[in-house]
């Protein structure tokens, strides 16, 4: 296929979880070693085998942007890891046809000791830049990454954001045939993220191939020319995005209007649930003028960085309609996290959304990051009381909103 900038055959990844691993073990893992088998029964366990990928096959073209979805644990960054040679299949292969340029974790290639300007050239260097080529784009990477005036400063002292711009800018100056991005949008304020997917439309309008890994469904839909659905490792689904994101938030939810998830990302935070509900109702679907309620149930077990609770809310097409997080009204962007169990709630007014299928993507914190659980609660909002059925509006929200005279000035 010579139009294919991609192509992936039967690849399947496996890990293995618990066990030794075998090569080589230092003195001092020998000596535990043979302490812990003093105390424990001549019958261990084997190790269990978990395939991250099973049999996946996949052709993308010169020029494509690929945007790839799934829960967490479906897969996706084994395949970028895979693509980006950072890790071999089990089985299969992979067919690479051009220069790749690979951004999967924020800083990679970076040390920590380094200043911003040192980290540009060795991490230009381990994308396969040389020197010369790093000197020429070297203004426009800084420029781009906006820390020109920490870039004389140990990348050590950079906050997530900072790493975060630096390392796209390095990634996406390369000029490569093929780009693998995976969740880096996530990183970083509304207004560099906007940067960032100008970008990736820019390497994409010049031919160049995108495959991009993300929990934000308005990014997929909006860059992605196909969306491919994994899950359990295996491929679901592949199809537009409007088809396969629909499918995609309608599959899986685990309770509707309730969700625990099935084991806590840290001892430090645990979700005992979220839920949500109509005010006065338990039922499924929702009048249109009724408020509807995002309640947190969670507890706080150890000390944590700041953060907040937030979470985004989604309709059918996968467009993010609204987010909200607890610490809006504040001029804070986190808080500190008080020990014990806590219940916060967050009302969406009446009369805001149109009749149809909404989703809620919740943020578990973990650390100072967050885990994202897409389409982790699911309602509708019935036609009744609809403002909707009034007009056969379009707009993909339909407030209620004021209207008053105003008073003419005679004269």
């Amino acid at each position: 296929m010579s139009d294919a900038a991609i192509r992936v055959e039967h690849l399947s990844k496996q890990y293995r979880l618990g066990g030794s691993v075998p090569g080589y073990a230092s003195l001092r893992d020998r000596v535990t070693e043979g302490a812990r088998s003093v105390f424990r029964a001549k019958a261990t366990s084997r190790p269990e085998l978990f395939w991250a990928l099973r049999d996946v096959s996949l052709s993308i073209g010169r020029g494509e942007v690929v945007g790839i979805v799934g829960r967490n644990g479906a897969g996706k960054s084994t395949l970028l890891k895979i693509l980006s040679r950072i890790t071999e299949p089990t089985e299969g292969e992979v067919h690479l046809f051009g220069r790749v340029s690979s951004l999967l974790e924020v800083g990679t290639g970076f040390h920590p000791e380094l200043t911003g300007r040192e980290n540009v050239f060795l991490n230009g260097a381990i994308l396969g830049m040389t020197r010369r080529e790093i000197r020429a784009k070297f203004d426009d990477i800084v420029a781009f990454a906006e820390i020109e005036t920490f870039l004389d400063t140990p990348v050590k002292r950079y906050s997530s954001g900072m790493y975060m711009r630096l390392a796209f800018s390095v990634a996406a100056h390369l000029d490569p045939d093929i780009l693998l991005v995976d969740e880096v949008l996530a990183v970083g304020d509304a207004a560099f993220q906007k940067k960032c997917l100008g970008r990736v439309e820019q390497i994409s309008g010049q031919g160049r191939t995108v495959v991009i890994v993300s929990h934000n469904m308005t990014v997929i839909s909006t860059l992605s020319d196909r969306v491919v659905w994994l899950d359990g490792g295996r491929i679901v689904d592949i199809g537009s995005p409007a088809d396969v994101i629909a499918r995609y938030l309608s599959a899986g939810i685990e309770s509707n209007l309730a969700w625990v998830p099935r084991a806590p990302a840290s001892d430090a935070f645990v979700f005992h649930g979220v839920s949500v509900r109509g005010a006065g109702s338990d039922a499924e679907a929702f009048p249109a003028d009724s408020p509807i309620d995002v309640e947190f149930d969670y507890e706080v077990r150890q000390p944590m960085p700041p953060g907040r609770l937030f979470f985004s809310l989604l309709n059918e097409s996968g467009t993010v309609i609204l987010s909200s997080a607890e610490t809006d009204g504040t001029p804070q962007e986190h808080r500190t996290w008080q020990l014990g169990r806590h219940r916060m709630q967050c009302r969406i007014p009446g009369n805001l959304l149109r009749p149809g299928r909404y989703f809620v993507t919740v943020a578990e914190p973990d650390g100072d990051r967050y885990i994202f659980h897409e389409g982790a609660l699911g309602f509708t909002v019935s036609e009744q009381n609809s403002l909707v059925t009034k007009d056969a509006g379009q707009s993909l929200i339909a407030p209620l909103l004021e209207w008053r005279p105003v008073r003419v000035p005679s004269g």
